[in-house]
């Protein structure tokens, strides 16, 4: 278990918490209420900020219940935080429901998952090793 520092940006905003033992994310809440037409997207505040060890990520994912209750998504799925961001902690929600949909302050709007992000050294070459796959790629390993 990693020691992870959160900020609260705004006294109405959350500190987040794993809901059971076994969770790997923990639920971030929408700071104010607000409105996603249907077909729209919005930025929704969540008045934190986050400071995560050199080596990890923040992975933003969306939330099933809203996905299937209300067609709602976490746009850029996952998400990343990198960790040297400091900033106030953000959720692209869109709406592909067909009605408007409503969010309350302190509604669950996304979770979170803390990953293992290590740099690679890039290294360039002038060839690469041949596989039976080859340049195959958009579904040419399947039926």
């Amino acid at each position: 278990m990693i020691d992870i520092l959160i900020k609260k940006l705004d006294s109405r905003a959350r500190i987040p918490k794993y809901q059971s033992e076994g969770a790997a994310g923990f639920d971030l809440h929408a700071l104010e209420e607000g409105e996603i037409s249907a077909g729209d997207r919005a930025l929704v505040r969540t008045g934190l900020a986050i400071a995560l060890p050199i080596g990890y990520e923040l992975q933003v994912r969306p939330r099933s219940g809203l996905a299937i209750k209300h067609g709602v998504t976490a746009l850029n799925s996952p998400g990343t935080v990198d960790s040297d961001y400091r900033g106030e902690l953000i959720v692209i929600l869109v709406n592909h429901g067909r009605e408007t949909f409503k969010i309350n302050a302190g509604d669950r709007i996304a979770q979170a998952v803390v990953k293992a992000a290590p740099q690679a050294r890039l290294i360039e070459a002038r060839d690469l090793d041949c596989t039976e796959r080859g340049a195959g790629g958009f579904g040419s390993t399947g039926r």
